[in-house]
């Protein structure tokens, strides 16, 4: 298909304002039908959840759209979508419920590739557990994670493997599905974050081999919140800190408290939104699957370009060069701080961050400290236009 990057823009009202976005990794803009769902959602009754009342039931077909919509999107059951305030919210609940199985010299793997979201829960969890932390080193040198330099971590007591499907910072995608092969041959679980992932790639959860997939919907044109998924039959397994009148039921055990049904009404309208780039299928999911696999044509083409451009300077050092990743680029230019960067580029209504992003281990590892360096991050709304405004304003600075 013809990748219909115009009219794809013309649904965000925020790309009116007439900057270029390069800050995706850290949360898209959001296309009008998506505030417009919110919107309708928080001018309509809601309560609580039920089949009396229509408003019971309004608030019941929300929730339920959601997950449903969840589920087509990653290719799981709708009966295993958690809801939560965020990633790493879930995070921490999930690993505070699953450590209470651990004991004393069990062992946790987590990489230095993640973000921090997916480290500090389980180095919380295994020190309270008297479990040990062993970490996955990935190559500064290629930004690649490999099989080997996990399984080179596992062990017959490894309870847990926690690795990124993307790294937020350098774009890197480990093989994941090889590493859960390798995981589950020890007997231990897989928790993925996917919040730098799914925006990219057709996400099939059970085909990867994650026992666990977290995702965020403002990393794909929805509201904030956060998602994870697993299996409802891995979920019953479970039993996480509630309150006593609360329901035991899966997944709504492990949500506390009332849900934000505003956006989990956006949360299906972003969804939408993706699926209807591509032609109208036999299904949502076939839909989605077309639709993404533009989704990364597009954002593959605009890479190359951006790559290309960014080799041209003798002072700038791109630290993303995994075989497989992401479109996503952090740089540095010698002889200027990140931050100088961003700043001078935000004088060319450019919006190209600097940070660690969190990423504090991978940061370090690459030699970059805790000031991280200028992430170019792209989007389905990412234009060659954009690619060209970004190269001649880091050309005018350098």
């Amino acid at each position: 298909m013809t990748f219909p990057v115009d009219v794809i823009r013309n649904a965000f009202p925020a790309l009116c304002e007439g900057v270029a976005h390069f800050d995706a990794p850290g949360g898209t803009l959001v296309p009008a039908v998506v505030a417009e769902a919110i919107r309708d959602s928080l001018s309509s009754s809601t309560c609580q959840r039920g089949t009396i009342t229509v408003t019971e039931r309004r608030t019941d077909a929300i929730v339920l759209g959601a997950r449903q919509a969840m589920a087509d999107l990653l290719g799981v059951d709708s009966s295993g979508v958690v809801f939560g305030r965020s990633m790493t919210q879930l995070t921490f609940d999930f690993a505070r419920t699953i450590a209470e199985s651990w004991s004393e010299g069990d062992e946790i793997v987590v990489s230095r590739l993640d973000h921090d979201a997916n480290i500090r829960p389980w180095v919380y969890a295994a020190k309270r557990a008297g479990a040990i932390v062993r970490y996955a080193e990935f190559d500064p040198a290629t930004s690649e994670l490999t099989v080997d330099a996990v399984e080179q971590q596992l062990s017959d007591r490894t309870r847990l493997v926690a690795i990124t499907a993307a790294s937020n910072l350098i774009g890197t995608r480990p093989p994941v599905k090889a590493i859960a092969e390798r995981v589950h041959a020890r007997g231990a679980l897989l928790y993925v974050d996917g919040v730098h992932n799914t925006p990219h790639a057709f996400v099939d959860v059970p085909d990867m081999g994650a026992d666990f997939y977290t995702c965020s919907p403002y990393k794909f044109c929805g509201p904030h919140h956060g998602v994870l998924v697993a299996s409802p039959a891995l979920l019953e397994m479970l039993n996480p800190e509630k309150l006593l009148p609360s329901t035991n039921t899966v997944p709504e055990r492990f949500e506390l408290g009332t849900l934000p049904y505003e956006l989990l009404a956006g949360t299906t309208a972003a969804v939408e939104f993706l699926a209807n780039i591509a032609e109208p299928a036999l299904s949502r999911r076939e839909q989605l699957a077309s639709a993404m696999a533009a989704i990364a044509e597009h954002e593959d083409g605009l890479r190359g370009k951006l790559e290309a451009g960014l080799a041209e300077h003798s002072r700038v050092t791109l630290y993303s060069r995994a075989q497989v990743r992401t479109p996503t680029l952090l740089f540095t230019v010698d002889g200027m701080e990140p931050l100088e960067v961003t700043a001078r580029l935000a004088e060319f209504n450019i919006n190209a961050p600097a940070s660690s992003f969190y990423a504090l281990e991978a940061s370090h590892a690459l030699g970059l400290g805790d000031a991280g360096g200028i992430r170019l991050g792209l989007a389905p709304y990412s234009s060659a236009e954009d690619i060209d405004r970004v190269l001649e304003a880091l050309a005018s600075i350098i």
